[in-house]
């Protein structure tokens, strides 16, 4: 290659030094310039933690300030158990399987530390721990899915014992799902008959196996303690005695107890009188926030009652005496702790009827449907104004047209090349070649303002020829291919799920009275006045809440303060409580008692949001009949489903059936709930062959099947919304019609009506088509429900035309599980 002229290396030892620009100035001229100034070369920079550079005093001092607040959050969270009189750590022992024992979980528990106790099958069992300075209270909980529900709702720790041999089986995943899905405190896994299992190298295996499973549900778990090892079983009693308990959020906004003993009044017979009350008297230690009397209070499944007065329940505690007797204290039996103040919560449900008749002259008042004269579009009648005085334009006709023949033409093709022409008719020529019209021929054989038809050149389109109704007999059997061929391609594509077919001897302006039409479901204003007629009875009666908000933090802030405080062990007397509770009360089984806040008795249009599980394969239809539990409350509901969301206009889309794995918003009337509580949703599955069969075997075979817990499902779990009367579920139909002539933009359909008086009822309506089209009722044509339509564009032959119509859906009352009903 030859050498590139001029080419030169670049120079390495040329340096270039920084220029001073600091001139002529001193020391003592910096000094002067910089007076008063302070070094920020740290100002505005924040730093982690780790970047901080600490001393090694101020390191120390922050470490003692850390064990010190986490001590003393330890001391604040665990004194509700500290002391002599403090509360006991409420253990639920649940078993799993069939092959395991509660009880002997409990004795196993109780053997590690040499107690003997008297442990029943099922029931409470209390025991004193020396050694960890703790009382526990053992739930003793059979395979029972409301009971173990009720006894893990009040527990502070839940133990869950499992077989080395047997796998969980339906009902017992059922109660593990629950369980999980209600909220629960601190969970321990426990395994029997580990020590049993053959060959041991299987032991390892098979508690790799149960802490997979048991970590499926609750991924916290670390260990599944063998109930066959002392060891093991200590180390469990030390994790409840020294554990500090997480809680549930929902429960400790409010006060709530485990009923350790019922009193029922003497002197009277529950069996005898179903409408006896009486005073019945509650014992239990006080948790979570204060019970206050002027609350009212959430028994189990007996219902709501209010407290007559709050009373200290003090334990029997032996003190030394003079020599070596033992004396008795009863320092504080009978105190009275709380009563109730003018304040108290009343159990009416529902506003007076004199304040909702009282507002009820404020209401305009709305015009029957039978006055109108089209259907409600938004929040205006549209066409209901008399017509009579409207200019309208005369028709095209071909020369020679009589009245009665006019209704059948599709009416005017503006086109400037036509050979049609407005010819004013003349009356006489008319009555000459057909005569007057007759009542016989309709009202489509008379103009609507009393003008004569005009006449005009035969047309040069096919459409403006002459539209005969066919015969009824080849319309039926159109009607019929038609939709026989609409519901093969409903199986295939279900792209019209809301659609309805009328019969053709039904009106529709009869039919669909309570429907209306909506320009748009999000935005459109929904008129409730035409609502009024429907509405259930108690519907203005219900609590209203504006700033739902505001109202919940005023009630949680009024429940932090007052009352008997948490770790009081105290009895409540409760007012009017029905004395054939009696003959359902079971002492074996968990009692809990929850302290309503204020207003949560007060019924309204409660929403829960649903979610189904994957697990269930069938769709639920709308107002099935499903059993709820919400907080302390069960109830049986007939829910009505809707799209989630926020919407302009607060209207939302009801769902006639909700698919397994989708979400929803489920509405009824029941007592509201304050806050995010969860929500469990049941429903009993029907054997086929229930319904099959007839005779007494049947009936008890139903019943005992209605008892039997393994029948029931969790097919969904949700959440407490903020409730709203003001939410509109509206409830949305679908006519659809058949283009049966096109011309550009002007379709004729047919079979969407089936007579004139309903097209013109629903005239005001939108059109749309299922490729996208939007159009509108132009005029009927003949007697059997064709019309013409324009649209703004052109459309398909195989397209369908469809309108909407919205109808709004009301909410049912929940009913209240009562005492000893099986789900």
């Amino acid at each position: 290659m030859a050498p590139m002229d001029g080419h030169h290396h670049r120079s390495t030892t040329k340096v270039s030094h920084k220029p001073f620009k600091s001139r002529h100035a001193s020391k003592g001229a910096l000094k002067e310039k910089s007076k008063g100034q302070v070094e920020g070369s740290d100002r505005g920079v924040r730093r982690t933690p780790h970047q901080q550079v600490l001393s090694k005093l101020d390191r120390r001092n922050q470490a003692k300030q850390k064990r010190v607040g986490k001590h003393a959050e330890h001391v604040e969270a665990t004194k509700v158990f500290a002391g002599r009189d403090g509360a006991p750590r409420v253990v639920a022992v649940v078993p799993l399987t069939e092959d395991v024992s509660a009880k002997l979980a409990v004795r196993s528990l109780n053997g590690c530390l040499d107690l003997e106790e008297d442990v029943p099958e099922q029931g409470v069992a209390r025991v004193n721990i020396e050694r960890f300075k703790q009382k526990v209270q053992y739930m003793i909980v059979g395979r029972d899915l409301l009971a173990a529900l009720d006894a893990c709702r009040v527990a502070d720790f839940v133990v869950f014992v499992l077989s080395a041999e047997q796998e969980v089986d339906q009902l017992g995943e059922l109660i593990l799902r629950s369980v999980e899905s209600q909220g629960v405190s601190n969970v321990l896994a426990a395994v029997q008959g580990l020590d049993s299992a053959e060959p041991p190298k299987r032991r390892p295996q098979i508690l790799g196996s149960l802490k997979s499973f048991i970590t499926h549900f609750f991924p916290a778990q670390e260990k599944v303690h063998s109930l066959d090892n002392r060891q093991e079983s200590l180390n469990l009693m030390r994790s409840l005695c020294t554990t500090m308990p997480k809680g549930v959020r929902w429960r400790e906004e409010r006060s709530w107890m485990a009923v350790e003993e019922v009193r029922w009044p003497s002197g009277k017979a529950a069996a005898t009188d179903e409408e006896a009350k009486g005073e019945v008297v509650l014992t239990g230690v006080v948790r979570g926030k204060g019970l206050k009397a002027d609350r009212l209070v959430e028994v189990g499944d007996w219902g709501t009652f209010q407290i007559e007065k709050i009373t200290a329940a003090p334990l029997e505690t032996r003190k030394k005496g003079k020599g070596d007797d033992m004396a008795v204290d009863l320092e504080g039996q009978d105190a009275v702790l709380d009563q109730p103040t003018e304040d108290q919560d009343t159990l009416a449900d529902l506003a007076p009827e004199e304040a909702v008749m009282e507002d009820i002259d404020d209401y305009p008042v709305s015009v029957a449907p039978s006055e109108r004269k089209g259907v409600l579009l938004d929040d205006h009648h549209y066409f209901s104004e008399d017509e009579d005085d409207e200019a309208t334009r005369p028709k095209r006709l071909p020369r020679g047209t009589s009245k009665y023949q006019s209704a059948w033409y599709l009416g005017d093709m503006s086109d400037s090349g036509s050979d049609l022409e407005s010819v004013a008719g003349d009356d006489e020529d008319d009555e000459d070649m057909d005569g007057p019209a007759n009542p016989a021929d309709g009202m489509e054989g008379i103009d609507v303002n009393g003008r004569e038809p005009t006449e005009a050149a035969p047309s040069e389109y096919p459409q403006s020829e002459m539209f005969m109704d066919p015969s009824p007999e080849d319309e039926a059997e159109q009607i019929e291919a038609y939709r026989t061929q609409r519901k093969q391609e409903a199986e295939d594509d279900l792209e019209f799920p809301d659609e309805i077919e009328l019969h053709p001897h039904v009106l529709a302006r009869e039919r669909l009275a309570k429907y209306r039409g909506l320009k748009s479901l999000r935005t459109s204003h929904w008129e409730t006045d035409e609502d009024r007629p429907y509405e259930p009875e108690s519907w203005r009666r219900l609590l209203e809440i504006s700033d739902y908000k505001g109202a919940r933090a005023r009630v949680t802030r009024e429940a932090l303060v007052g009352g008997v405080q948490p770790g009081t062990r105290v009895n409540v007397h409760l007012r009017n409580v029905p004395l054939s509770l009696q003959s359902t009360y079971n002492p074996a089984k968990t009692l809990p008692l929850f302290s309503l806040l204020r207003h949560e008795h007060k019924r309204t249009a409660v929403n829960y949001s649903i979610t189904l599980n994957s697990e269930f394969e069938q769709p639920l239809k709308a107002k099935e009949e499903l059993v709820l539990q919400c907080g302390p409350r069960r109830f049986r509901i007939n829910p009505v489903y809707s799209a989630s969301g926020n919407t302009p206009n607060d209207v939302h889309k009801s769902d006639r059936y909700l698919h397994p794995g989708r979400s929803a918003i489920a509405t009824f009337i029941a007592p509201i709930t304050w806050g995010s509580v969860p929500a469990l949703f049941f429903k009993r599955v029907v054997p086929e062959d229930e319904g099959s069969a007839d005779g007494e075997d049947t009936a008890m075979d139903a019943e005992s099947e209605q008892t039997n817990e393994g029948e029931v499902q969790l097919i969904g779990t949700g959440t407490s919304l903020p409730p709203s009367t003001s939410r509109v579920i509206a409830k949305r139909i679908i006519l659809t019609g058949h283009p049966y002539k096109i011309h550009k933009r002007v379709v004729t359909v047919r079979y969407m009506f089936f007579n004139a008086e309903d097209v013109h009822w629903f005239k005001a309506l939108q059109l749309w088509t299922k490729r996208g089209r939007s159009g509108f009722i132009k005029e009927s044509l003949g007697t059997h429900g064709y019309f013409k339509a324009t649209f703004d564009g052109r459309i398909n032959p195989q397209d369908a035309v469809g309108v909407s119509l919205y109808k709004r859906v009301w909410p049912r009352e929940a009913r209240a599980l009562k005492a000893g009903e099986a789900l």
